[in-house]
């Protein structure tokens, strides 16, 4: 009884504490008032209890402020605390630390008043900046996600950061209409949380754009958008493609980005497919190349920005071979987890590294699972067999 009474007091309080908080961010007075009047508490309790209460209990008032009072009302509370803890200090018994203690809570008034000021710059307080950049990441990272698709299609996508922050200058929008999927893979000059910001507009411009305006218009309106910002030196690489997902006809388009590679299944060849075009944002009218093409039964298209392929040591031309090396390790398994794998292997630790992989799988019908004991038929091990001996004689 006397523990389950107090444990429904202790989540009376906590109900109420709650309240106090929610409708403190609400309202900058309330939380202003509340927290000189915990100031003044803790003060006093310090004063007439020094044995028990630390003098160092003043900064919770500071760190809760920060995080609840806009800037102005941050610096009247500080000011505030910086008396009563002075004169808290003084009441202290003689032989105690004195001027460390003033100068610690100094230093500790001047890290909350900072980076309310920051906050300040923004027009939020407290932890709503956080939140807003937690939901804008967010925002980037749905963006990115490919839509499903139908049977006998898989499509992968994965990008990593430079540094490892949260924000990357590499990211993929991607839509379906009708029976064609249309898959954009952007790489924003500069890279890690430099370039976030400016990613994140653009994704949300040209995610709007895919799907909207016809497939050889969507760079054209893309490089329009980017020149309306006046970034100055500021710029963007794309690889655009438009997939028939029915007959696998697609259609690559580039601007100073990296060729897509195509993974022939029946040859075992892997196929760089170029389509020039300038970077956007430099060209008022530019004129972009397209590359067509075909993905058979069993074939692959890879999307990748040039943190995957090219380093300080080492140039596009080799870093996409070596790309391709790896993934050629990969053929056996579908190319399933290919983007993953393929990021966390090639990509370059010191620049942002994306990739996007769509593979146009085997007919089910003609696949048999391992627990099948079914024999294949022969036409499917015919050309099993073929296709090996094509493998070996490239790997040869």
């Amino acid at each position: 009884m006397s523990s389950g009474g107090g444990s429904a007091v202790f989540r009376r309080y906590g109900r109420r504490a709650e309240s106090w908080i929610r409708r403190a961010r609400r309202s900058h007075q309330l939380a202003f008032v509340g927290l000189l009047a915990l100031t003044l508490f803790v003060s006093s309790a310090a004063v007439a209890m020094p044995s028990f209460i630390p003098t160092t209990v003043l900064v919770i008032p500071l760190l809760l402020g920060g995080l609840l009072l806009r800037f102005r009302g941050l610096v009247a509370l500080t000011l505030i605390t910086m008396v009563l803890g002075t004169y808290v200090v003084s009441e202290r018994a003689a032989g105690l630390p004195k001027t460390g203690f003033v100068i610690t809570l100094g230093v500790a008034a001047w890290i909350v008043l900072t980076g309310a000021k920051v906050r300040s710059r923004l027009g939020v307080q407290g932890t709503r900046g956080e939140t807003m950049l937690i939901e804008l990441r967010d925002t980037l990272t749905a963006q990115g996600e490919l839509p499903d698709l139908p049977a006998g299609w898989r499509a992968e996508q994965a990008i990593r950061s430079a540094g490892g922050a949260s924000f990357s200058g590499d990211f993929v929008v991607s839509t379906t209409r009708d029976d064609v999927l249309e898959v954009a893979l952007v790489d924003v000059s500069g890279k890690g949380i430099d370039a976030g910001t400016r990613a994140l507009l653009l994704s949300g411009a040209f995610g709007g754009l895919l799907g909207v305006v016809p497939v050889e218009e969507f760079l054209p309106a893309a490089n329009h958008y980017l020149r309306r910002q006046d970034w100055d030196d500021d710029f963007a690489t794309v690889v655009h493609v438009a997939i028939n997902l029915s007959s696998g006809e697609f259609e690559v388009r580039t601007a100073g980005h990296p060729p897509a590679i195509q993974f022939d299944a029946w040859s075992g060849r892997w196929q760089t497919r170029d389509a020039d075009g300038p970077l956007l944002g430099l060209v008022a009218a530019p004129e972009f190349q397209v590359n067509r093409g075909q993905l058979k039964l069993g074939d692959a298209l890879f999307l990748y920005s040039d943190g995957m392929v090219e380093t300080p040591r080492r140039d596009i031309g080799q870093g996409t071979d070596r790309l391709a090396g790896h993934a050629e390790r990969l053929v056996a398994h579908g190319f399933k987890g290919a983007a993953r794998e393929l990021v966390a292997e090639i990509g370059g630790p010191g620049d942002d590294s994306a990739i996007v992989v769509i593979h146009r799988q085997m007919n089910p019908a003609d696949l048999v699972t391992p627990n099948c004991p079914t024999t294949p038929p022969p036409a499917l091990r015919r050309r099993r067999s073929a296709m090996l001996r094509q493998l070996k004689t490239y790997t040869a």
